[in-house]
């Protein structure tokens, strides 16, 4: 016996799909959106791609076709010279092991204060702390830099890595508050509260409850401080001497009063650039994934 209205209780989706008319209309519908999504993502990330490409032809041609006109953009044959240059009288090697101390170690502490700052902030709801922080992360680099270069003067640190390693601790722990505030509030009361209740302390439920289930944004947290320590200059280029620059300081010194060769200036500036996109390539997956379960509140 057919039950009236049991057409009705199916979805419109379905009804849709089980007539070929409508099925080829869905279908058609379905192409539109996904040429649309990948046409709005071609447009967003072209212009990036095009500079990237671009740099890459540079750092493989002689200087010759780097100013020839019009530009050559295949080089042909290419060359390692620049690349080759840039190491040979730049000490990129030695800059680059300065940018990998700074950054691990400015991310390490970043992440040794931050988490537990987010988890403070997130379980007592300290909205003050919270945009306290945030205001701290979005004042430009050029309002601490005079007082951080007066107190580094005094305490005879300039020069050293000591002061760039605590400077970008002003970029890097904002940076792992803000998302692990996210995360932690999005955590299930209840697990914490047992394991209260079975006699932890809440240091014990921190560390034993709450960070394991926090890993995807401390994963998230500690690639987008890497980034950003990796990426600072303004910090660099006044508090570092001769020998402790870090790669972004390297490559503004590749300039020279007599001209701009373009070959060492942009292979200098691929130098610096590949860690940064390999980085991302290989953790985009788990970029992904951290920001969007920190976007959903349990």
């Amino acid at each position: 016996m057919e039950v009236r209205g049991e057409r009705d209780t199916k979805p419109a989706i379905t009804r849709e799909l089980a007539h070929p008319v409508g099925a080829h209309r869905y279908r058609v519908r379905r192409w539109i959106n996904d040429a649309g999504l990948y046409a709005s993502v071609l447009i967003l990330v072209s212009p990036s791609i095009l500079f990237f490409l671009w740099m890459l032809s540079l750092s493989l041609k002689t200087e010759a076709d780097n100013i020839a006109y019009p530009p050559v953009f295949i080089p042909h044959p290419p060359t390692l010279a620049n690349i080759i240059d840039v190491f040979a009288k730049n000490d990129f090697l030695s800059y680059t092991i300065n940018s990998v101390i700074v950054s691990f170690s400015a991310t390490g502490l970043a992440l040794l204060f931050g988490v537990p700052a987010g988890y403070g902030i997130a379980k007592t709801q300290a909205t003050k702390a919270a945009v306290l922080i945030l205001v701290a992360r979005v004042t430009p680099g050029l309002s601490y830099l005079i007082p951080l270069f007066l107190m580094f003067q005094w305490l005879g640190m300039l020069g050293t890595l000591g002061p760039l390693i605590i400077t970008h601790l002003v970029i890097t722990v904002p940076i792992v508050v803000w998302v692990m505030i996210g995360y932690f509030e999005g955590l299930p009361v209840a697990l914490e509260e047992s394991a209260l209740v079975d006699g932890a302390t809440i240091w014990q439920a921190f560390r034993y409850v709450a960070v394991p289930l926090a890993r995807p944004g401390i994963m998230v947290a500690t690639i987008l401080s890497f980034i950003f320590s990796w990426n600072n200059f303004i910090f660099g280029v006044v508090l570092a001497g001769r020998t402790t620059r870090t790669l972004p300081v390297a490559v503004y010194n590749v300039l020279t009063f007599e001209q701009i060769s373009w070959g060492p200036l942009a292979a200098a500036a691929l130098v610096v650039t590949a860690p940064v996109l390999v980085l991302t390539l290989f953790m985009q997956k788990e970029i992904v994934a951290g920001l969007t379960a920190g976007g959903v509140k349990a």
